[in-house]
């Protein structure tokens, strides 16, 4: 016979009852034991925990298995799950109920919102929580540093990720490449991009401005923004120049395709990559394993370009599990993290599908049942974490905007709608605008 858990919870009580009055009648029960009787009763009430992601069908269907697994382990606790939904969907649905103080208890936070809804009060600091209701034990101090905003640490690290170049060596081979050079500079990445274009694919599909323009600036000693978070990092428009004028030059000489064509292209199914028309892609080590499985491809991963390689790799947290301020139940939601990152039956299911593993012990337990691929990114992991160094603060306020800005920018720089001397100084100009509201309480909602 099948029994709910709110009949479960009350036997519990009235068996709880008996012992105590049964305890007291000889003497065997002590005010202390008492309260730990209390509290372990308390402990047994019913538990309703809101969470929100976003992500596509596997993820979607793997965290659902994860959930349902923490309530099977825990029969005090219902999870409800929120609509899930894509990227962008996923910050208009976050965005209202921000505003009206009813975020879901527990949600995916992405670095480039991290400090908006941190900056507004809007999650819970979890440094009462580090060590205590999650366990702290196996991960590496860096890696939990990566939440850290202001005086507060507001989100846990849910996965690691590393920028590479990830590629066909079948299709590399066939051009005559051969190779990518150990330690190759951006200069390499021109030369052998030219190479490829002559044999008549694409060497890749270009990179995001966002991400690897911030990489570049690393490698010579900048960054994209100031340690406040206020202005700009690099003072020198000289950097953004070389950077995007790069960029250009390969999509103009066809060794990368244009945005429009990128546009048309309607899934990995139908992409260059997967047809054997173009060699690699630019992106973070979790993406790895869903790119070789859509596009049915054996692939390979190679570091990221130097010179100043190791100055300007970085570990990056993947995402961020974070409570909302205006939960009732952040301990519970906090003990549903511990269970996220150290649990091992748990990341059985997740397989490091949001990024590497936080914790060392897990990492080493999941191994026999990683697929090939996923241990080729487990490798590129631990190596980068031996070549690299620590990574920026968390994006300020108003990065997103920002992003947005330089999307739009490179898109009139790649279709000479704008000189990128033009686009150099209005970046400047804009996103010192957007950053100067950085604190200002009414920005972003």
């Amino acid at each position: 016979m099948k029994y709910s858990k709110k009949t479960v919870v009350v036997a519990i009580g009235v068996l709880l009852t008996l012992i105590v009055a049964i305890s007291f009648s000889v003497g065997s029960v002590t005010p202390s034991k008492l309260r730990g009787i209390a509290d372990r009763s308390e402990e047994l009430k019913p538990v309703t925990i809101r969470i929100a992601w976003w992500g596509g069908d596997a993820r979607h269907e793997y965290t659902k298995q994860v959930v349902e697994l923490y309530e099977q382990k825990n029969e005090h606790v219902t999870i409800d799950i929120e609509e899930y939904a894509s990227y962008d969907d996923y910050w208009k649905i976050m965005a209202p109920q921000a505003a009206a103080g009813e975020l879901p208890d527990l949600l995916q936070i992405d670095t480039s919102y991290y400090a908006q809804y941190a900056g507004k009060q809007l999650l819970t600091d979890l440094n009462p929580y580090f060590g205590n209701e999650i366990n702290t034990a196996n991960i590496n101090d860096d890696i939990l540093k990566a939440g850290i905003y202001n005086n507060g640490n507001y989100g846990m690290t849910l996965g690691i990720n590393v920028l590479g170049f990830q590629y066909d060596p079948e299709i590399l081979n066939r051009m005559g490449i051969g190779h990518i050079p150990e330690g190759w500079t951006w200069d390499d990445y021109e030369r052998i991009a030219l190479q490829a274009q002559k044999s008549g694919v694409f060497f890749d599909d270009g990179m995001r401005p966002e991400i690897f323009f911030a990489y570049y600036l690393r490698t010579n000693g900048e960054t994209l923004y100031n340690p406040t978070g206020t202005a700009l990092g690099y003072e020198d428009d000289a950097f953004f120049v070389d950077f995007f004028g790069r960029l250009v030059r390969l999509v103009h000489s066809r060794a990368t395709p244009t945005s429009e064509e990128k546009a048309a292209i309607k899934g990995f199914s139908d992409n260059y990559l997967s047809e054997g028309k173009q060699i690699g892609i630019w992106q973070w080590s979790n993406q790895y394993v869903a790119t070789q499985q859509a596009t049915n491809r054996t692939m390979a991963i190679a570091p990221m370009l130097g010179p100043n390689m190791k100055q300007a790799l970085f570990l990056k947290s993947s995402m961020f599990f974070s409570i909302a301020e205006s939960s009732k139940v952040k301990a519970e939601a906090a003990k549903f993290i511990d269970f996220w990152v150290n649990d091992i039956e748990a990341n059985r299911l997740i397989l490091g599908e949001r990024g590497v593993p936080v914790s060392s012990v897990v990492q080493e337990s999941i191994k026999p049942y990683l697929t090939a691929a996923q241990q080729q990114v487990m490798d590129y992991v631990n190596w980068a974490e031996q070549n690299s160094s620590p990574g920026d603060p968390v994006d300020p306020v108003g990065s997103a905007e920002i992003i947005d800005t330089l999307r739009e920018l490179w898109e009139q720089m790649e279709y000479e709608q704008i000189s990128i001397e033009e686009a150099a100084s209005t970046f400047r100009m804009k996103a010192n605008a957007i950053l100067k509201l950085n604190n200002e309480s009414s920005n972003g909602f």
